[in-house]
């Protein structure tokens, strides 16, 4: 089957997820959500890059939706009455992605603001499950639509900075094209656009206009991804709960907050799932028997979380952390925000980077052949080739087996004797299995080559002090941890590791001496703030365990709050 046709079965098979008709009862329980109105043909009911768009329900006649590209239009749905406009941008709040207009003479539509539906996929369980499958559904469509644009990044195809926007879209689940500089298509675009080469790399909108050399948080703020949690004349915001990280820990907690009733912000620095998230297949995760991959799993969490009612900014990086007596007892300041945030209780969730290689010439190649994570985007920009993976455990191997299926040849590059010891049974026996992987061991890399892009490493052997020259487009690192904990102010105790200390090692805290209570589990040198995951001291790094922690760790928070009492 060619690629055309398993997009044509894939697009028969999921249509009457993505657009099924409303019951007479689930069109009662949204009519007192919303107003109606009458639109007339070509009247616009939204536009592209509109935020807080409305669930539009079709009552009579037909609406479509539709994308302006250079000029032409492409129609991308028609709905028919007991049929609705909508997608995944009215849960997370991004901007919407395509224009809406009245297709008949005459259409009788309802509105339901986007936080009303918000609340209703929270409370009204007879129409949530069907809207949040279609909306996942319809976005998933959209992505494998080859003629639809969406957001546009013309950059030229070595440029480190274009590629970063490629892959911050990407991890954030934005759909979008990259556009080389290099090609027909990029120099037909900057000439229509009068895009010099210095203005590169650009971003195109929806409405058509260019962004000259925007900043991720440019990027962000037009796609929707950067939410203040307040107004511009607003100094303070208060909540229940923040968060701070949003892989598999923060997305827990968030969940469990966000529905238990919390008000709940959580602050990610780039885009959410962690190192989970960069995962290209985690076939260990419970209740998942053909494995499941992770940027898939982390996301489902965080429309989860956004369900129930948590909020998300991103990419907001934590600034500075302060404690103070009272009810709102957690300062938080964050770039891109110029209000103080205050919170009842703090759950650190900042998780571990992968450490940096210590090779000749590494900065020189980071983005630009130098990668921290293994998913399709990565695949593409290295088929064909020959490529490197550094690391022992199972991010490493599950990273191996997946670019063997694209790349020509995967050099696992592993510092000790083997994967006994350091990689799941399962995943080792199919590495060591697989034809086009190759397996040194003892090696290190010692140095990297090339002009703007990777070309080549070269490898020593710690035992024997021989090197070795390999051809490369790409190095996938994926070793150690260094926990996110930098910024963190001294009162917050860690480990010699960096790692922060909770339960009974923080019993003698001074924050803790003459308390009513013993610190809880999760509990940090400093009462109502928490640590869960892989940024806690003692913590089992697995995804499925750090989920764990943050469901611990909010009920800690309840402890603290006296939610139950």
């Amino acid at each position: 089957m060619t690629d055309d046709e398993s997009d044509e079965q894939f697009y028969r098979d999921t249509e009457s997820v993505a657009h099924p008709k409303l019951t007479d009862r689930q069109l009662a329980m949204l009519a007192p959500l919303g107003t109606k109105r009458i639109v007339r043909r070509g009247e616009i009911i939204f536009k592209a890059g509109q935020r807080e768009v409305p669930l539009t329900i079709v009552l009579q006649g037909e609406v479509e939706a539709f994308e302006t590209r250079e000029d032409e239009e492409q129609i991308l749905g028609i709905a028919e009455p007991r049929e609705y406009m909508g997608e995944v941008g009215m849960l997370t709040g991004t901007a919407s992605l395509a224009s809406a207009r009245g297709r008949s003479e005459e259409a009788e539509i309802l509105q339901v603001p986007a936080k009303a539906v918000r609340q209703a996929l929270a409370e009204l369980p007879g129409v949530s499950e069907m809207l949040v499958r279609s909306f996942i559904m319809r976005r998933q469509r959209l992505e494998r639509d080859k003629e639809f644009a969406g957001l546009r990044i013309l950059s030229h195809e070595s440029s480190r900075e274009g590629r970063q926007l490629d892959d911050f879209l990407d991890k954030n689940h934005i759909p979008h094209r990259l556009i080389t500089f290099e090609s027909e298509h990029g120099k037909q675009l900057c000439s229509r656009l009068h895009l010099a080469s210095q203005d590169l790399p650009a971003l195109i909108t929806g409405n058509g206009m260019p962004l000259r050399r925007p900043s991720l948080r440019e990027a962000a703020r037009i796609a929707g991804l950067l939410r203040a949690p307040v107004g511009e004349d607003e100094s303070e915001v208060f909540c229940d709960l923040v968060i701070i990280g949003a892989g598999p820990a923060g997305l827990g907690a968030a969940v469990y907050a966000a529905s238990e009733g919390l008000k709940t912000i959580v602050l990610e620095s780039y885009a959410p799932g962690g190192q989970a998230g960069s995962s290209s297949l985690i076939e260990n995760f419970f209740g998942f028997p053909t494995g499941i991959g992770g940027g898939d799993l982390t996301y489902s969490a965080q429309l989860q979380a956004h369900r129930f009612g948590a909020s998300f900014s991103m990419p907001s990086r934590a600034l500075t952390m302060s404690f103070s007596s009272g009810e709102y007892r957690v300062s938080l300041q964050s770039d891109g925000c110029h209000a103080i945030l205050r919170a009842k209780c703090a759950i650190i969730a900042t998780g571990a980077q992968y450490h940096r290689l210590d090779a000749e010439g590494r900065e020189d190649f980071e983005s630009n052949g130098v990668y921290y994570a293994a998913t399709a985007r990565e695949s593409r920009l290295c088929k064909g080739s020959t490529v490197v993976v550094t690391g022992a455990g199972n991010s490493a191997g599950q990273a191996a087996m997946y670019l063997s299926e694209h790349a020509a040849k995967v050099v696992l590059v592993i510092r000790g004797a083997g994967l006994s010891s350091t990689m799941s049974s399962y995943l080792s026996r199919r590495v060591e299995a697989k034809e086009n992987i190759e397996m040194l061991c003892h090696t290190e890399i010692r140095k990297m080559m090339g002009g703007k892009l990777l070309e080549a490493v070269e490898l020593e052997n710690t035992v024997t002090h021989e090197r070795r020259t390999v051809q490369t487009p790409a190095v996938f690192s994926m070793i150690g941890a260094k926990p996110c904990t930098d910024w963190l102010p001294p009162e917050i105790e860690r480990d010699e590791k960096g790692f922060v200390k909770t339960g009974a090692a923080v019993a003698n805290s001074p924050a803790w001496k003459g308390a009513e209570r013993i610190p809880g589990a999760l509990e940090t040198s400093i009462p109502g703030v928490f640590a869960a995951g892989d940024v806690r001291s003692g913590s089992v790094k697995r995804c499925a365990a750090a989920v764990g922690e943050g469901g611990m760790a909010v009920e800690g928070v309840h402890d603290v709050l006296r939610t139950y009492a």
